[in-house]
């Protein structure tokens, strides 16, 4: 008996220190600047609540933390998409007026490493911007920055919640500079090929239901080469 209480206190005291280890990781550094920082090119920014509940449409496999939103929404459930989220939303411009409506879809990511900082998410985007035209977004995202300081002081509250304010970056790549690509679909984005950031700002998060007060928001650059909104109307 006593060398199995040993065991057991040397079994949890190694998985508290991969914990640790996992949470305090040093090689897991944020990024603190922006890569469309520095562009010379105009930048588009679309506001979206990260709030599922705000959501025009929210839906998952129905077990994960945020619940799908309507309650009697179709659910993920199939052995294809159990992984995935999908999400419908209006676009908001940087006056805070509705510009368009955006509908993401995202999962899990294979090229998850945990021990390197990377709790990763592949997702795309088709954003439609009424009278201006449609754009496609590639992404793969990193949640671990706020993972480690939002989820896991949550986790840890006794109140099972977090009130703050965290904001970051999540896009992560595929683009070399970590950012996201972005593909005109129509109108005056057609045929353009752009760079993109999606970035969070939350302010309050449940460990039992997920953000409470959220803010998403997709910058992208578009070169100077574009036409303005009013030149040309989009039929699709």
């Amino acid at each position: 008996m006593k060398y199995l209480i040993t065991l057991l206190l040397g079994v949890l005291a190694g998985a508290a220190l991969l914990l640790l280890a996992l949470i305090y990781n040093p090689f897991s550094a944020d990024r603190k600047i922006s890569p469309l920082a520095v562009s010379s090119d105009r930048i588009e920014a679309l506001n979206f609540s990260a709030v599922p509940s705000d959501s025009i449409i929210f839906t998952n496999n129905g077990n994960a933390l945020q619940k799908p939103h309507p309650s009697k929404v179709q659910q993920l459930w199939e052995a294809p998409v159990r992984q995935t989220q999908a999400m419908a939303t209006v676009m908001r411009d940087a006056r805070s007026q509705t510009a368009g409506i955006g509908i993401k879809f995202s999962s899990l990511s294979e090229q998850t490493r945990l021990l390197q900082g990377d709790a990763l998410v592949d997702s795309v985007w088709y954003v439609y911007l009424p009278e201006r035209g449609s754009i496609f977004i590639q992404q793969s995202e990193n949640y671990w920055p706020f993972l480690r300081e939002v989820g896991w002081p949550a986790f840890r509250s006794g109140a099972n919640s977090w009130k703050g304010k965290w904001i970051g970056d999540l896009t992560a790549g595929p683009g070399v500079l970590g950012t996201a690509l972005v593909t005109g679909g129509s109108g005056q984005f057609r045929g353009l090929e752009m760079d993109g950031v999606e970035s969070l700002l939350a302010e309050a998060y449940s460990a039992e239901t997920g953000p409470i007060a959220a803010d998403g928001r997709l910058l992208i650059e578009v070169p100077q080469r574009a036409a303005e909104p009013e030149v040309q109307a989009v039929s699709d």
